[in-house]
């Protein structure tokens, strides 16, 4: 039957699209790299990235750290949005804290490193990993919820806002809460004072004619996971695809030969600039030595004390700033000495652990939400998906609105990590909450700039060394520049219907 069509039952088929970056990321195209591989030596003896081929798809990432701005908005966002919950603001706040040394007087950045607008630009420090992955949660809802109001899918910010005809601002009838990206693609967020003026038909039969507010005579409907329309999660990079991205061996790679390998994000064995104009000049914003982090004054050769700002020095050949130094970024991974001998050779990640979106209402298949409009989440039971009977049990001995478990962890942690830990603080400092981090920063000397050292620390820790950066998964073909490579013709199928 043909696709597309409302009175043989309306099956939609969008053309095939390949979902461009979100805002601020860089397509990296991925391939088979040596993790691991640009180790030329291991000064701490720990063997803890030994050498082994792998795989990453591609993905995007981010061209620049997060910098203070960012955030700034970020809380700004939570001020407005929820006036009176002193919690959420206080919980998203940075531990500015971070920069007190009792030997030292950096106090002045207590106060002014995240607010202050000669920081502006500056990578964003003082942030756990968990406050990284919530502020990636709510940037992947900022961006899809602007691409929906600006072409009309929702209403428009200044309708929104009182902005537009009549002047007083919209009232939601559906939903007082944010947009959420979940909650939307379950068909939970629409009505009176959401809905946009250019909402898709909708070509169900079975569907109910649209209301006034959407302008048009027939059914409409919210956009679709099919539509292609929205963006993927932003979400933190994996340490594979870290340190594949801080490499940028593309950039020396041609016919799939790669001429020469690297120890940093750039050509050669040095730190310094080989080039004309800037010769000497060091390419990354680290320490040189005990007590020297800018050099000498009337000659500041990396330009920073601290941190510096985000697109300072070179970018590597993907286009990234700062992938060696200034500050060391958070990864997904959790942290294992042995994690080579486990991971997969294709997108390799160490930390999968599964969940299932609750159910306030199995009939209608409605998500359950939290105070933030969020859909809850719970431990998933199993890896695969379970039979409608095995569904029903479940719902039987648990309750009405939940499937939660015991977390399904399918890696080799073992299950004695989330139930012993005992040996946590006396024999190791590594456990489940332990996480990756890569990159080097201001106050690291220049071994720590190979991408592949790698280091720990746990998940609801801060530092003044430490920010990060978010990635996105790339959906479809993963050839990023197709002009100028040999290519197969797609050919159409022969197959004639009778």
């Amino acid at each position: 039957m043909a696709y597309n069509n409302k009175y043989n039952g309306g099956f939609e088929v969008n053309n095939k699209v390949k979902a461009g970056p979100g805002p601020g990321l860089i397509a990296i195209e991925g391939g088979t790299f040596v993790m691991g591989g640009s180790l030329n030596q291991d000064l701490g003896y720990e063997f803890d990235n030994v050498r082994r081929r792998v795989t990453v798809a591609s993905f995007y990432m981010d061209e620049t750290e997060v910098a203070n701005v960012d955030w700034l908005e970020y809380l700004h966002w939570i001020r407005r949005s929820y006036p009176t919950d002193a919690e959420y603001y206080y919980n998203a706040l940075p531990d500015t804290l971070v920069w007190r040394q009792p030997l030292s007087y950096n106090e002045p950045y207590v106060n002014n490193y995240l607010r202050h607008p000669a920081f502006q630009d500056y990578p964003v420090v003082g942030v756990t990993w968990e406050q990284a992955n919530d502020y990636c949660a709510w940037r992947t809802d900022r961006v899809n919820e602007e691409i929906l109001r600006r072409d009309g899918y929702l209403m428009d910010y200044k309708t929104l806002a009182g902005g537009g005809k009549g002047g007083a601002p919209a009232t939601a009838t559906a939903s007082a809460d944010p947009f959420n990206t979940d909650i939307y693609l379950n068909g939970q967020f629409r009505g009176e004072g959401i809905d946009g003026k250019k909402m898709k038909k909708d070509l169900n039969p079975n569907a109910a004619a649209g209301g006034a507010t959407t302008g048009k005579s027939g059914p409409v409907r919210p956009v679709r996971l099919e539509d292609g329309v929205l963006k993927q999660p932003y979400r933190l990079p994996t340490e594979a695809e870290w340190e594949y991205a801080a490499l940028a061996l593309a950039g020396n790679t041609e016919y799939e030969n790669i001429a020469d390998g690297r120890i940093y994000p750039w050509n050669g064995l040095g730190v310094r600039s080989p080039k004309k104009r800037t010769q000497g000049m060091i390419l990354a914003n680290f320490k040189r030595g005990e007590g020297d982090n800018m050099g000498t004054g009337g000659y500041l050769n990396d330009k920073a004390d601290i941190t510096g700002p985000v697109r300072n020095y070179v970018p590597n050949d993907f286009g990234l700033y700062n992938m060696a130094g200034n500050v060391n970024e958070w990864t997904a991974d959790v942290y294992r000495k042995l994690s080579f001998e486990d991971f997969s050779d294709f997108n390799p990640f160490r930390g999968n652990e599964f969940v299932n979106k609750r159910l306030s209402d199995r009939e209608k298949g409605l998500y359950a939400k939290d105070k933030y409009g969020r859909p809850i989440k719970d431990a998933a039971k199993s890896g695969k998906k379970q039979k409608w009977s095995e569904m029903q049990s479940d719902v039987a001995s648990v309750d009405s609105t939940s499937l939660a478990g015991k977390p399904y962890k399918p890696d080799f942690r073992g299950h004695l990590d989330t139930v012993n830990t005992s040996l946590y603080g006396t024999t190791t400092l590594v456990n489940d909450r332990s996480r990756v981090y890569k990159g080097g920063s201001w106050n690291d000397r220049a071994y720590w700039l190979n991408p592949a050292t790698r280091r720990f620390m746990q998940q609801d820790e801060t530092s003044a060394e430490m920010g990060f950066r978010s990635a996105m998964t790339l959906v479809g073909a993963p050839e990023i520049i197709s002009k100028g490579k040999p290519q197969f013709t797609q050919g159409k199928s022969k197959a004639k219907s009778k």
